[in-house]
């Protein structure tokens, strides 16, 4: 074709056959199995007979034909129609067409119908509003994490200490719009946009998120960042759980290639990332998956199985082998791709059972007259086993709030296949018990000692996360009963005894300094209040408690058997006082715990303890530089030889008010002394 003096060479896709996808690639495809899918639907870079372009392939099994749209043939259906392949899929090679290219695909129903939709496997999408996939290169990346990758492969997690701090990027904090984003070297143009909703504010990018985030979660003394959905999702006040795009990490923040930064980074600075996944809905958005070729193909046609009313969104078919394979390759994705650590699934209950938030009839019985979901069971198991399989190490967690059995065991036993569980029980229970005037604690001490009557049946994950902070539950401090001192004193007892039940834990953002208002995802953090030394101090006190956590083997060797736990006295409830300890797995070591739940110091408490000795007072949550009372046993006590609590020995303790002590035998010290 000439242009004036040029001439310019067009290539006609059609004379191109189609390169990435085989016939064995679709038959995978078909049957559930093919774990990188990813690589072959979707848009990706090909070079065929020496001529560059871009491959695209999206599955379409009831459309009448599928075109691509693009700035490249001023969106125009008619331009690139493509071939349809066995299994429904569509596919063509258009040569030209680069990296950084905007695209959707044209959808025409056998009605005549016209769709326009994002690429379901799409690897990133325009900044909200717009709604294109753009073609995206995610081996671009050069990672720097290799030792790290080794090191997750042969450890054990459950016997590791598991601290996770868990955030929502877009509301951790914002930048001001005057402070231009600071950008890597060779880009010149922001990619991301000034937050219309706030006025001077705009979001954080990735790499700013890495140059700040990471070193305030490293001083915490977390091991692991929590982020809620980062999967692309159009609307900001959904905190990112209505996910259009599961296989794009949300252009708000950044590129692809940025948020690997962020997560190499991590990795660099000792930091597990966990990343939010929902499996279990999404959202009715037109450029989404909902009726994707014109039917229902993503989700039941049947509202009684396809719809959840409550969120306004539509449920996967989990029957239909390539909606399981679209889910499936997607958790393996993102730890392909993005090298993360661990996943927490959203909503899991949701999932299992087919009346989950419905009324009778309103629900449709599975085939054996029950309520359990066995598709998404299936699938669940499914996942986890490929997960473990293909990246040993690593966390898999259930937000799951029923008692579905043996969700945390493995699948070759008959569990789901999850590696953890977060304890709802335990987290409403002690939120209830800290919400009372401790007066009236003494007639409910259940709520502290029933969690011990199952703690074991699950690998359980302690968390008080986002969703207790939120429509009108409070932040933590407004929760807890008395004047600003007892508030805060219950604050710090609560996370130490947390910290030394057995479980995982996880603690929403603000929760470390004290924060007064409910979680708004339209706002920053109250970074203001660290100028109060309450506010401050508690922060201290929970980077110390963090710290002890990491250091103490006790406390995190054995959190899921009845060896790592034994009650000393749980019986004390006229005092709100319980004792415990916890046992290093590998050594056989102990650490007591002692909480007294109430604003009543007691001198004089005497707590029974197995072994004679000096016990050092390891932590202490009422201390001075915490802003507690300062009320101890001047760094430890020696034993009395009076039994008691079924131990041959006991110690006289000081317990300060609204407070959890640790102590542990100074081996050390104890034999010189004996020796001597």
């Amino acid at each position: 074709m000439r242009e004036g003096e040029r001439e310019r060479v067009f290539y006609d896709p059609y004379a191109f056959p189609s390169p990435l996808l085989t016939d064995f690639d679709i038959h995978l495809f078909c049957e559930g199995n093919h774990h990188r899918i990813y690589e072959k639907l979707g848009a990706h870079q090909a070079r065929i007979e020496g001529i560059a372009g871009i491959n695209f392939a999206v599955w379409a099994p009831n459309a009448r034909n599928a075109s691509v749209l693009g700035d490249f043939n001023n969106w125009d259906g008619r331009n690139h129609q493509m071939r349809r392949r066995d299994g429904g899929i569509w596919e063509l090679f258009i040569p030209g067409v680069e990296v950084g290219a905007a695209y959707k695909y044209e959808i025409k129903n056998p009605e005549g119908h016209i769709y326009e939709k994002s690429d379901p496997y799409g690897f990133q999408q325009e900044v909200r509003p717009k709604t294109a996939s753009i073609v995206a290169d995610l081996d671009a990346y050069s990672w720097n994490d290799a030792d790290w990758l080794e090191q997750r492969r042969s450890r054990e997690p459950l016997l590791q200490p598991v601290s996770v701090y868990e955030v929502h990027l877009g509301s951790w904090m914002h930048g001001a719009s005057d402070e231009l984003p600071k950008l890597p070297e060779g880009i010149d143009q922001a990619p991301v946009d000034v937050a219309e909703y706030k006025p001077g504010a705009r979001f954080l990018t990735y790499r700013e998120m890495a140059e700040r985030l990471i070193p305030y979660v490293k001083e915490l003394g977390f091991t692991h960042i929590e982020v809620l959905p980062v999967a692309e999702h159009p609307f900001d006040g959904s905190w990112g759980y209505q996910v259009t795009g599961y296989y794009a990490a949300t252009s708000r923040f950044g590129t692809p290639q940025d948020f690997m930064y962020f997560v190499d980074q991590c990795h660099q600075n000792g930091i597990g990332v966990i990343v939010d996944w929902v499996p279990g809905h999404f959202p009715k958005d037109g450029h989404g998956l909902a009726f994707f070729d014109g039917t229902h193909l993503y989700e039941h046609a049947d509202p009684r199985k396809g719809e959840h009313k409550e969120w306004g969104t539509l449920v996967f078919n989990y029957d239909r082998s390539e909606v399981r394979n679209f889910l499936v390759a997607n958790a393996l994705f993102w730890f392909d791709k993005y090298h993360i650590d661990g996943m927490r699934v959203d909503a899991v209950a949701s999932m299992l059972y087919l009346n989950y938030n419905r009324k009778d009839g309103e629900w449709v019985a599975n085939d054996y007259g029950g309520c359990e979901n066995i598709a998404a069971a299936d699938f669940l198991r499914q996942t986890n086993h490929l997960l473990f399989s293909y990246f040993p190490g690593i966390l898999s967690i259930a937000e799951e709030s029923t008692s579905w059995p043996m969700v945390s065991w493995p699948t070759y036993v008959g569990g789901l296949g999850f590696n953890l569980k977060w304890s709802m029980g335990w987290m409403h229970d002690m939120l209830d018990y800290f919400a009372m005037d401790p007066w009236f604690r003494q007639f409910h001490q259940n709520n502290v000692t029933f969690s011990i009557w199952y703690a074991f049946t699950e690998n359980f994950m302690l968390a008080l996360s986002h969703d207790e902070v939120v429509h009108g539950k409070k932040n933590m401090l407004g929760k807890m009963p008395g004047d600003d001192w007892q508030k805060f004193a219950n604050i710090r007892c609560l996370y130490t005894y947390m910290f030394t039940h057995p479980g995982k834990k996880t603690l929403f953002m603000s929760m470390e300094f004290g924060q007064w208002n409910e979680w708004n995802v339209w706002n920053d953090l109250d970074w203001d209040l660290l100028q109060h030394r309450p506010h401050a101090q508690l922060k201290e006190f929970v980077g110390a408690l963090n710290r002890m956590y990491r250091e103490e083997p006790c406390l995190f060797t054995d959190d899921f058997s009845d060896q790592g736990f034994n009650w000393i006295d749980c019986s004390d409830n006229r005092h709100s006082v319980i004792a415990f300890t916890r046992t290093d797995k590998l050594t056989g070591d102990r650490v007591i715990v002692v909480c007294n739940f109430t604003p009543q110091p007691h001198a004089h408490y005497r707590v029974g303890v197995p072994e004679k000795g000096f016990y050092e007072e390891r932590f202490n949550s009422d201390a001075k530089e915490f802003g507690g009372s300062n009320m101890g046993n001047l760094g430890g006590k020696w034993t009395d030889d009076w039994s008691l609590h079924g131990r041959p020995y006991s110690l006289d303790l000081c317990l300060p008010p609204l407070a959890t002590l640790m102590f542990k035998l100074d081996k050390v010290k104890t034999q010189a002394a004996l020796a001597g």
